[in-house]
């Protein structure tokens, strides 16, 4: 049963199309509660489930580095198994409905401190699993991703109660209102995605936006010394192939400059002279795309800040530069993978094992706030999602509540090879232009680049592995949804919930422990 968990749970992912699958996926381990006894037990068979799901739907990660990647396995399934621990002590104190839900709000709220601590990996958040179909969740505009996960946890619940509830009284009247409810859980949100049309307001006319897919090996060619202007001059004749009168944008991957820059020395360095001719000549055309930043200090600013042999400090960030004809506007990557870009202190012993994941020994340093990257003229207010970042809808949308009506997505998912690290990121996308009602436009260095419509849709979009640039005309949408408004709102209410269930469990627990104290002998 635990293996059947795992399996199921795999094969209903994202870049499967059995994504109905995952509306029963949870019921084996809820059978398992139910049949097991002990919580000892309990926790190393749902371990197996937890472990199986993170091993088959996420190897790829251990592509670059073994022991990283098991080491991310083992941790990450087993803070999975404490929401279903607390559901397995719950059970003992509140009935079998009544415990599911509790269980819904412990995944919930799991998930979304999962959103928010530095060892944050919301990948396999449940609410992801529908990316391959924006079609069944356009009401992602007001519960974002949480509302997903909500949909799957219910409908698993439901059959859980309505198997049990066959097994105990057959073909009764309540087990035909519990089937009911299941099929209307399943229905209903479908044919609300139908049915929700967002009026759009358009800012200005469109503009064109150019996406660029250079194609470098990054294991190879990409970071290989001597190779940087090279790629610098291709990335510009790439662009220029489909740039006219009517750009007003043209996107590169993460670390397209693919040397380390000092952010306030941009318009001095000299390997970025092409960079700026470019530009130069064509002033009309802003420029976004990603760089490996630096900047100096006097003193150890923060933790993320290396001691340089002349005594002075620098901090290093994943950044992304917006440039025109004359200036640069800046931001750093703030949503860090752990790992290869950030550790918690007190895991700082691990960072060996994660050095070849692509990021950097140190650790990078984050922003201190959303930074909305404004171009030229104003056709278009940004958001920098730099690789990572795409996955945090409510991150993102912190852009939009400051003004943001574009989506660029800059990513370098070549770290992973061919597998389906990378399809499963670009499907992920589809849920934040849904989210915020904004276009996405994707560079990765390697694949897949796209446009991605306000509906989620993939306009157009560059196959794994090939070299070359697309061209869309954008509209820069201000329309604000009610998830941009207000966020993880939904995760808030699972949190409060869950917090309301354990204070309950804990009373009827001292209440329980004081009437055995006081049966007589």
């Amino acid at each position: 049963m635990a293996l059947l968990g795992g399996i199921l749970l795999w094969a209903g992912w994202p870049s499967s199309s059995l994504t109905l699958l995952l509306f029963v996926a949870w019921v084996p381990l809820l059978l398992l509660a139910e049949t097991t006894g002990s919580w000892k037990r309990f926790l190393g068979l749902s371990y197996i489930t937890l472990l199986l799901w993170n091993v088959l739907t996420t190897w790829w990660v251990a592509k670059a580095s073994v022991p990283g990647g098991i080491s991310a396995f083992l941790a990450n399934s087993l803070i999975m198994c404490i929401p279903w621990l607390a559901y397995f002590f719950t059970r003992k104190f509140l009935n079998r409905f009544i415990s599911g839900l509790a269980l819904i709000a412990y995944w919930m709220t799991f998930e979304w401190i999962h959103l928010n601590w530095d060892l944050s990996w919301p990948w396999l958040t449940l609410g992801n699993a529908f990316a391959l179909h924006p079609n069944w969740v356009q009401w992602y505009e007001y519960t974002g991703a949480a509302g997903g996960s909500l949909w799957i946890l219910l409908s698993n619940v439901l059959v859980y109660n309505v198997l049990l509830r066959y097994r105990e009284e057959g073909r009764s009247t309540g087990y035909f209102k519990l089937a009911a409810a299941w099929v209307l859980t399943l229905g209903l949100p479908v044919v609300l995605s139908l049915l929700t049309k967002q009026h759009l307001t358009l800012e200005h006319n469109k503009y064109n936006v150019v996406v660029v897919q250079p194609n470098y090996d990054p294991w190879d060619t990409k970071f290989a010394a001597g190779k940087e202007e090279m790629q610098l001059q291709e990335l510009i004749a790439l662009s220029q192939q489909q740039t006219d009168a009517n750009t007003a944008l043209v996107v590169w991957p993460e670390t397209a400059v693919p040397y380390a820059v000092l952010e306030d020395q941009l318009k001095e360095n000299r390997f970025l002279m092409p960079l700026w001719a470019f530009l130069k000549n064509n002033p009309h055309i802003n420029l976004l795309t990603g760089l490996e930043g630096r900047r100096l200090f006097n003193t150890r600013v923060s933790r993320y800040a290396q001691k340089l042999p002349d005594g002075s400090f620098v901090e290093g960030y994943n950044s992304a530069a917006l440039f025109d004809s004359s200036s640069a506007q800046i931001y750093h990557k703030s949503k860090l993978v752990p790992g290869p870009e950030v550790l918690p202190a007190f895991l700082g012993f691990m960072g060996p094992l994660f050095e070849k994941f692509g990021g950097t020994m140190g650790g990078y340093a984050p922003d201190t706030a959303a930074r909305v990257l404004q171009t030229a003229n104003h056709t278009f207010a940004i958001t920098p999602a730099i690789c990572y970042e795409s996955i945090y809808g409510d991150y993102l949308s912190s852009f939009n509540r400051r003004g943001a009506n574009l989506i660029c997505v800059i990513t370098n998912d070549g770290w992973w090879g061919d597998t389906p690290g990378y399809r499963q990121h670009m499907q992920y996308a589809r849920l934040r232009a849904i989210e915020s009602r904004k276009w996405v436009a994707r560079s990765a260095n390697t694949g897949i680049s796209c446009f991605i419509d306000p509906y989620g849709n993939i306009i157009q979009q560059l196959p794994w592995n090939k070299k070359g640039v697309l061209k869309q005309q954008v509209a820069a949408f201000v329309s604000e949804t009610f998830y941009t408004r207000y966020g993880d709102w939904l995760f808030c209410i699972a949190a409060v919930s869950a917090l309301a269930f354990l204070l309950i469990i804990f009373y009827k627990a001292i209440v329980q422990k004081r009437k055995s104290t006081l049966k007589p002998s």
